[in-house]
């Protein structure tokens, strides 16, 4: 069992540490002087500028990466070469790119849908196309085959 005459001595020395330990006031800082509000923010550099393209401008260089990749050459070297000649990052690349997809989309929505009887005719129209595409598709197939089976030997 605890001794109970050795707890009470054991409270009188804690109270007697929170009397010694009172608190002190902290220093205080003076406030920070204010910076001026009509300063703009200086970059370092002339070339970290920010410039803003027009869409005119912004179409241009997208059109020259499209045709560098036309041409053959990868997207990765075409807008390789248009970080150098245009001076747009990759980024920016994809993001004026994917602008342009949601303007052209907008565009699209604003066209009335046609008639009813315009929708049918299309839609045979375009099943027609799409079997005789079926069609051309596996006659290559057939003879792309047997070609094939000729230079084996398998004939």
């Amino acid at each position: 069992m605890a001794d109970e005459s050795n707890a009470g001595s054991v409270a009188a020395a804690v109270a007697a540490d929170t009397e010694v330990k009172a608190p002190t006031n902290k220093k205080r800082r003076s406030p920070r002087p204010q910076k001026a509000a009509s300063e703009p923010a200086q970059s370092k550099t002339p070339a970290a500028k920010r410039r803003g393209y027009t869409e005119q401008e912004k179409s241009e260089k997208l059109k020259l990466i499209e045709t560098q990749v036309g041409d053959g050459s990868t997207l990765k070297d075409a807008i390789k070469n248009a970080i150098k000649n245009a001076g747009i990052s990759e980024q920016t690349y994809y993001h004026w790119k994917g602008a342009a997809k949601s303007i052209e989309q907008k565009d699209t929505k604003d066209i009335k849908p046609p008639a009813a009887g315009d929708e049918m005719a299309d839609l045979v129209q375009l099943e027609e196309e799409n079997q005789r595409l079926r069609k051309r598709l596996a006659e290559k197939l057939r003879a792309e085959n047997a070609e094939l089976r000729k230079r084996l030997g398998l004939e």
